[in-house]
């Protein structure tokens, strides 16, 4: 399908410069560009959808950082 977009003129000059270079077209360097653009976002979405499962109350225990390594090595290990 044919369409027109706007392009920065600094972005065309680089596209033009590296399909000169691959042996390609400014078209196929597009359209690879932008499918890898929307497998990406495809990717992001799913993976920020991932949530952990909790059991008994609902989150951690009070005062328990996910992020600090020590602590949570510290409650596991006292609830031995």
């Amino acid at each position: 399908m044919r369409t027109t977009i706007n392009l920065p003129d600094d972005l065309l000059i680089q596209l033009k410069k590296l399909a000169t270079e691959t042996h390609s077209t400014v078209t196929a360097l597009i359209e690879e560009t932008l499918r890898e653009g929307l497998t990406r976002r495809r990717h992001r979405r799913r993976a920020s959808r991932s949530t952990l499962p909790t059991y008994g109350k609902q989150g951690p225990l009070p005062g328990v950082d996910l992020d600090d390594t020590a602590s949570l090595l510290d409650v596991m290990e006292s609830s031995r």
